[in-house]
């Protein structure tokens, strides 16, 4: 894909400021407030780094003022906005119709999925690109960690089981009954989880997080 294509479309980052005890809350009994906060800033720096190709927006919540934010604003090629929405589905679906106003596609992406690669970003806009209306990127616990538009659409958002197993599912029966073409991504798998330190010792070594 050259750069005058990447250009047309948008990468949304999804993040939440790594403040301790409000960040990364389901590691908190793993690793402790301070360490789960850490885990999430070195998170955000690797999916900044996976996303370096393409214009990043960074999209903050509660708000986009927090040193490792600053650090980020500083070290990448990006621009911090604030996530609007009283939930998750809302927060994204406004992001996403903000983004696409501007842009030809859109993609939205957080930053708990370590072993996204910058191949796995490529393919998803050049799918957009190519025609697909959607693109799933299917997440091992059954949500996803990446979905891309090419128009907005609220009904992928909203009444959305968040945090459970069956968001995927949801998501494709809703882009089913609507008559999308979508184009899926391999399975990753996503960090949330204490149970889900274990599969990421390749990427965090036991020296580089102290559990509890």
């Amino acid at each position: 894909m050259s750069a005058s294509e990447l250009s047309s479309g948008c990468l949304l980052v999804f993040a939440r400021a790594p403040v301790a005890g409000a960040t990364k809350t389901r590691l908190i009994p793993a690793l402790g407030a301070e360490a789960a906060a850490q885990l999430s800033t070195r998170l955000l720096h690797r999916t900044l780094k996976t996303a370096c190709d393409y214009p990043i927006e960074l999209w903050c919540t509660p708000s986009a003022d927090h040193p490792v934010f600053d650090e980020c604003e500083r070290s990448f090629r990006l621009e911090r906005r604030v996530q609007q929405g009283g939930d998750l589905g809302a927060r994204m679906a406004g992001a996403l119709e903000d983004a696409l106003r501007r842009a030809s596609w859109a993609l939205l992406i957080g930053t708990d999925c370590p072993e996204l690669t910058a191949a796995d970003l490529h393919q998803a806009a050049s799918a957009l690109q190519d025609g697909a209306d959607a693109v799933l990127g299917p997440a091992a616990d059954g949500g996803y960690y990446l979905i891309g538009l090419r128009r907005a659409r609220t009904d992928l958002f909203l009444d959305m089981p968040w945090g459970t197993e069956r968001v995927l599912r949801e998501t494709r029966r809703r882009l089913h009954e609507s008559g999308c073409r979508w184009f899926e991504l391999p399975v990753r798998w996503d960090l949330d989880r204490p149970e889900d330190l274990a599969h990421f010792n390749y990427l965090f070594p036991p020296e580089g997080v102290t559990v509890c």
